[in-house]
């Protein structure tokens, strides 16, 4: 008997349906690789023009229209990471180093010592030029204008790290000493962010429950709430509208209470066991975006851990790694990267996300669960968004860990002894200061409810997300700060 399928009067049409579908794929594929190539290759507008051609096309399945729309965005977004010509960034450095010339700058472009870009015949160099200069190139600081001052900032990570850790060796528990915060977050869209009358979407970063990290209250907000995450979210947000208003900025602002933890596990290595077998734990040694199991990742493992086959000594194997190899660079935008983990491991060098990255993909590989987690740095001085990572180490379950921490000790902060300096990388491999907030808890999830448009950032959520009707706003229209100050918590008698 044939099968039923076989003998309705529609199979041509399904064999053509399918066929064309399948053709449909591989142009998909051929347009966007192809215009990739010609990206690498420094050809913008050649890129730009193929994606827009294949755009035309009404036929083109939906999911592979945002895809190519996507596509052609990051054209722009590598465009906006790479804003100076050789003549601007020297100027511009001109007023940062004391006693440059043209030709020893020249000499630092011939070295490769600036990210740059050939794009459409003109070479041009990243927006965070400057400051990454000094961060690769520390012996430069002496002749920074104004110098950088970092050593009360050094003394406050010293004095809370030690603070933290006698606390919880004290009490005999990981989470100690209860800060709790008031926040003011503002997303602000510029004037001209969307067209005057349109609605503006705003997805705001709060605070995740975590065992160190509670007490969530929300205050007050700039209108009205029309959707606030579960506490529990890996991506946690609250959801607002506003009407864009003629030549008027358009600011989105919560305000709320929260409370943290110091943190510090004081781990026994001969106590550790091997990961359980939980499907909770599963995907977190799994690839995924940006954690990728290749064979030069395969090759840097072995080459770090050697034959340790110590969940717990093996992670902190590459977590010293990093901190003693990995230089700190201000970073492109997430979004124009294929693969973040492997771009840090290349350059030798990246941000707090790029070397959390690196790191839990090194975990991930060697079967120690891994994950993303990120908000802001709230320390004083230091304010800033920032990523770090968790992972699970049985029976202790997951404890924090802090790559940045790791490489901001060992390489810059110089106003530490040597043995100052391994104190503060030691306590960021399973603790952590009070001076976080958390919203996310994995990366490239998917905000509720979801954008009708791209998100400006894919991987990450700390700065908040807009658009307007299906167009994405991106970074560059509007602006993102956050301000807190402590509550003072009543005092506990004994």
């Amino acid at each position: 008997m044939k099968p039923i399928w076989s003998q309705t009067p529609y199979l041509p049409i399904l064999i053509a349906a399918l066929v064309l579908a399948a053709a449909n794929c591989f142009a998909d594929t051929d347009v966007m690789s192809h215009a990739s190539q010609l990206e690498l290759s420094g050809k913008f507008k050649e890129a730009a023009a193929s994606l827009t051609k294949a755009l035309d096309s009404k036929s083109l399945p939906k999911s592979d229209r945002k895809k190519l729309e996507f596509e052609l965005d990051r054209l722009e977004r590598i465009k906006k990471d790479y804003p100076y010509t050789a003549d601007e960034l020297f100027n511009e450095l001109k007023g940062s180093v004391k006693n440059l010339t043209r030709e020893e700058f020249d000499q630092w472009v011939k070295e490769g010592r600036f990210d740059t870009r050939e794009i459409d015949g003109e070479r041009r160099f990243m927006t965070s030029s400057i400051s990454n200069l000094f961060f690769r190139y520390p012996e430069l600081n002496p002749r920074r204008t104004p110098p950088k001052e970092t050593a009360e900032l050094e003394k406050l990570r010293l004095e809370t790290v030690r603070t933290i850790k006698k606390a919880a060796l004290d009490e005999k528990k990981p989470y100690v000493l209860p800060k709790r915060f008031h926040v003011s977050m503002t997303v602000t869209a510029k004037p001209t962010a969307a067209p005057p009358g349109e609605v503006i979407r705003a997805w705001v970063p709060i605070p995740r429950r975590y065992p160190f990290q509670d007490g969530f209250e929300l205050i007050s907000t700039s209108s009205k709430v029309l959707d606030l995450e579960d506490e529990n979210s890996p991506i946690r947000s609250l959801y607002l509208e506003q009407s864009a208003k003629k030549d008027q900025s358009t600011a989105f602002k919560a305000e709320y209470n929260y409370t943290t933890y110091g943190v510090y596990f004081a781990v026994n290595p001969s106590e550790v066991q091997r990961c359980p077998d939980d499907p909770a734990l599963k995907p977190f040694v799994r690839e995924a975006p940006h954690v990728v199991f290749t064979p030069e990742i395969k090759a840097l493992s072995d080459k770090i851990a050697g034959g340790e086959t110590n969940p717990y000594l093996k992670a902190k194997k590459f977590y010293d790694w990093i901190a003693e190899q990995i230089k700190y660079s201000y970073a492109i935008e997430y979004s124009t990267i294929r693969n973040i983990s492997d771009y840090c491991r290349t350059k030798q060098y990246g941000d707090c996300g790029q070397e959390a990255f690196l790191f839990i993909t090194l975990c991930r590989l060697n079967g120690i669960p891994a994950r993303w987690q990120t908000g802001w740095n709230t320390c004083p001085g230091d304010k800033t968004i920032h990523d770090w990572s968790e992972i699970y180490i049985a029976p202790y379950g997951w404890m924090p860990v802090d790559p940045y921490m790791g490489i901001f000790s060992m390489r810059y902060a110089n106003n530490l002894s040597p043995d100052e300096k391994k104190e503060v990388r030691d306590f960021y491999f399973g603790g952590l200061d009070w001076y976080r907030m958390s919203a996310n808890s994995d990366h490239n999830q998917t905000l509720k409810p979801p954008k009708r448009s791209m998100r400006s950032d894919d991987v990450d959520f700390q700065r908040g997300e807009l658009e307007w009707g299906n167009h994405n706003i991106y970074f560059d229209q509007y602006t993102w700060s956050l301000k807190w100050d402590e509550i003072k918590l009543p005092s506990v008698k004994e």
